[in-house]
């Protein structure tokens, strides 16, 4: 045999029905050429297509193999030294009991088998353990766990190829990506140039790839809704396609996401083609696509986005005239159909016209030869025909193969394909000179059939498989916000302009996240009726960090920043009752950054502690990113019942206390402080007191008055009398002394007469001083009466009025329901910064009350 070639099996005589020693050579270069292999069932034909791939690893030719029913799993069932123990696990136990034989015995019959087998077509252990070293082995799994699991949506990402001179070639990957997932939501039969939806979600893809830009489902979802662009074609989004109808699809993509068993299609390894075909050391890998357990639905849709990697990967190539690397599908029905155009045809169709030129085989198996495309099929170069199951499908082969395969002679072809029996296949190669007979050599793997979801984590371990991962990112975590003190009902207290309750923003889990944060570069699109308002990003990022309580790194730098969804609710509430003076405006404002899904809020149990609600803005901050709104939040429904809600709770609880002064008649909103009350109750108070009194004592105070102008003439007279009694006393004593001296003859005698007169008029003055003071004295202890009672009548009133001033009640106003008006209440977009650390990303809020 020759070490370039491929050892298929030996020429196959017709006229004696016996095999040749004649091998069959086959130059692996005209499998660029392609190759399809037909059979019916126990045909030989999984045994020929596996022979042929053991000859490619042999050769260190890479290989992805499709496999939808498990029989391809048996490439790693290789065992060197044919030894009983190691085909015993592989065996099928039902087999084992319908041969009423024990484990061992059937394991060592196996061993026996496959070791004469090998013999006689001439192949040694040597051999396969050059198989078993050759290349990488391994089972992937989409959709399940068992094997190695695939990222089937890193198929979105943008092709590494240049849009400008690969438009034609994306904008075919675009349709056939489209059309796969629109099956797999259930858009079946979709015709790309009429559908509405295939149109729309094609020219998202085409906005980002044209741009080099990655588009994930999460994006593709909220661009359907709100979609990167105003018209399609000539006219308006909304006109061709209406945002009600948008809704629906954009829905039916989200079940992908929401649902918990499409989970698992979004984990494991991405669907690289280039890692798939080589090990990072650059050994060749032989990669099985184990399919078995996905529905129809599901294996179109992953079969489709890998046959379109498979071909990106292909134009990224330089052209070789050598088999590069081998892609084989264990069974094309269904995928390649002569009339139907599904998701996966395209990209079959346009490499089996093209991947020759890149060193790319295709080797397509089916045992269905009615339902293929002939047409597609005459770029095959090589066919290999086994034993089919009826005439009608001999007649379509032959009716195909007339043009398909290099114009052979339909009698020929009809005679040779009648005499083949099990392993037995016509080859026909259109680099060879005439079709031959041949039949498969025995395959050095074990052929235990095909092989249960359930065996495929023991198969890989068989073979060392294991994902090939690269570094895992840094998680990006959420700081905590800052403690807060417990969450009391929201109190009827007098603002200003804003909110008076108020409570940070509530950190939630975040999942780990790869160099950047989660969340969508387009904003989600709300239902009609659901406003929307953006919080100020007015933080710094060392208030940022401070208010979350965290150390600031030296090296800390803002990423981006993204938007996280929120309820956020503010009324307008006017208190008024101009009875007590009442006439102010409170606001009752709330955040809520989760609410349970079926939109029962405790209102008291959420405060606002954000920017000032008058520096909302309209529009979020450039190349921002964007959470998901959940339940309830974009249910009109729900947002309307909670507005509702919101609206009788302010109404419940807001209200405010004023003072009142009942007999004072004082009273005071709540912009006035107690000490400004009380001091005017005092005012009120002094100057009724002041009025009270001046009444009660006005008799008094005019008895008062007479006295005081009775006793100031009584004091005047006195005064008089005093001066008059002065002068008599005078006038006496110098008469007494003139009578003296008139005794003693010193001077000339006086009348005696005149001296008593003189006498008794100082006398009566003295009588007149006397009964002065003695009015004085009764019009001064009159005048103490009265002013003793006057000043009892003025202190008794006093007391009164300043006891009446502490007379203080607080007096509750509350609004009517016409005084409450709800002037926010929406999504609320709440900035936070994606900050990167030397410990990984960190999430911190940007936004927050004015500092």
């Amino acid at each position: 045999m020759a070490d370039s070639n491929f050892y298929l099996g030996r020429i196959f005589d017709a006229k004696t029905a016996k095999v040749t020693a004649q091998a069959i050579q086959y130059d692996p270069a005209d499998l660029t050429t392609h190759a399809v292999v037909t059979g019916m069932t126990g045909s030989g034909k999984t045994g020929l297509c596996i022979g042929l791939l053991e000859e490619a690893a042999l050769q260190g030719v890479p290989a992805i193999m499709i496999d939808p029913k498990g029989d391809l799993t048996n490439l790693l069932l290789h065992f060197p030294d044919l030894l009983p123990q190691d085909f015993q696990p592989w065996i099928d136990p039902e087999i084992i009991r319908r041969a009423g034989v024990t484990p061992e015995e059937a394991a060592k019959e196996a061993a026996e088998s496959w070791s004469k087998g090998l013999k006689e077509w001439g192949i040694d252990k040597e051999r396969i353990r050059a198989l078993q070293n050759s290349v990488n082995f391994a089972i992937y799994t989409p959709g399940s766990d068992a094997g190695i699991p695939v990222s089937v949506l890193s198929s979105l990402a943008a092709p590494d190829l240049d849009w400008g001179s690969n438009r034609e070639t994306l904008r075919e990957k675009i349709s056939s990506t489209v059309t796969a997932l629109l099956g797999l939501v259930g858009f079946n039969d979709l015709d790309p140039i009429r559908s509405r939806e295939h149109i729309l979600l094609s020219n998202i893809f085409e906005t980002h790839w044209s741009e080099g830009k990655d588009i994930d489902l999460t994006e593709l979802i909220m661009q359907t809704q709100s979609p990167p662009f105003q018209n399609l074609g000539a006219l308006p989004v909304d006109t061709f396609f209406p945002s009600k109808d948008r809704m629906v699809l954009a829905m039916s993509l989200n079940n992908i996401l929401a649902a918990p068993a499409f989970e698992v299609w979004r984990e494991g390894e991405a669907l690289d083609v280039k890692r798939l075909l080589f090990t990072a050391e650059g050994k060749p890998r032989h990669s099985v696509f184990y399919l078995a357990h996905l529905s129809d639905g599901e294996r179109m849709f992953f079969v489709t986005l890998l046959l379109s990697a498979v071909e990106t990967w292909m134009r990224t190539q330089s052209g070789s005239s050598a088999l590069r690397a081998l892609l084989y599908m264990d069974e094309i029905y269904g995928y390649l159909p002569p009339t139907a155009v599904p998701p996966s045809k395209g990209p079959l169709l346009r490499m089996l016209k093209q991947a020759r030129a890149f060193g790319l085989g295709l080797l397509l198996a089916t045992q269905n030869p009615v339902d293929i495309d002939y047409k597609a099929l005459s770029n095959a170069g090589t066919w290999l025909i086994g034993k089919l199951q009826t005439e009608r499908d001999k007649n379509r082969l032959l009716d195909g193969l007339e043009s398909a395969a290099g114009g052979i002679p339909r009698a020929a072809m009809d005679k040779l394909i009648s005499s083949l029996g099990k392993r037995v296949f016509v080859l026909h190669n259109v680099h060879e000179k005439a079709p031959v007979l041949m039949q498969t050599r025995w395959a050095m793997n074990f052929l235990a059939g095909p092989l249960t979801r359930a065996q495929i984590p023991a198969l890989n371990q068989l073979v060392g498989a294991a994902p090939q991962t690269d570094p895992a990112p840094a998680p990006v975590t959420r700081a905590e916000s800052q403690p807060q003190p417990s969450v009391e009902a929201l109190q009827p207290v007098a603002v200003p302009t804003q909110a008076a309750v108020a409570q940070p923003a509530p950190v939630r889990p975040v999942a780990p996240a790869p160099q950047k944060a989660d969340g969508s570069v387009t904003k989600p699109a709300l239902p009609s009726g659901i406003r929307e308002y953006f919080l100020p990003q007015n933080y710094s990022l060392p208030e940022a960090f401070q208010s979350a309580q965290k150390t600031m790194p030296p090296q800390a730098m803002i990423q981006g920043v993204i938007y996280r969804p929120a309820l956020l609710a503010a009324a307008q509430v006017r208190l008024l009752d101009r009875k007590y003076g009442v006439d102010t405006e409170i606001t009752r404002a709330a955040l809520i950054q989760a609410a349970d899904a079926k939109g029962i809020v405790r209102w008291e149990e959420f405060t606002y502690n954000g920017p000032a609600l008058d520096k909302i803005e309209n529009a979020p901050v450039a190349s921002a990113r964007f959470g998901i709104v959940d339940l309830p939040f974009n249910n009109p429904k729900q947002m309307t019942a909670l507005q509702k809600d919101f609206t009788d709770w302010v109404f419940r609880n807001s209200e405010t206390t004023a003072r009142a002064n009942a007999k004072l008649k004082v009273f005071a909103g709540p912009d006035i402080t107690a000490a400004e009350f009380m001091k005017q109750c005092a005012e009120s108070a002094r100057e009724a007191c002041d009025a009270e009194i001046e009444k009660k004592t006005a008799t008094l105070d005019r008895k008062i008055r007479a006295l005081e102008d009775r006793l100031g003439r009584e004091r005047s007279e006195l005064h008089e009398d005093q001066a008059e009694l002065q002068n008599r006393n005078i006038e006496s004593y110098a008469n007494l002394a003139e009578l003296g001296a008139s005794l003693f003859g010193l001077t000339r005698k006086k009348s005696v007469t005149t001296q008593f007169t003189k006498h008794r008029l100082a006398q009566s003055a003295k009588a007149q001083v006397q009964e002065s003071q003695e009015t004085i004295d009764r019009l001064s202890a009159d005048l103490e009466s009265l002013e003793k009672e006057r000043s009892t009548i003025e202190a008794e009133i006093t007391k009164r009025w300043g006891s009446i001033v502490s007379e203080v009640d607080e007096i509750t106003v509350k609004p009517k329901k016409t005084d409450v008006y709800v002037n926010i209440f929406g999504i609320g977009w709440a900035p936070y910064y994606i900050v990167q650390t030397n410990e990984g990303a960190l999430e911190l809020p940007a936004f927050g009350a004015e500092r």
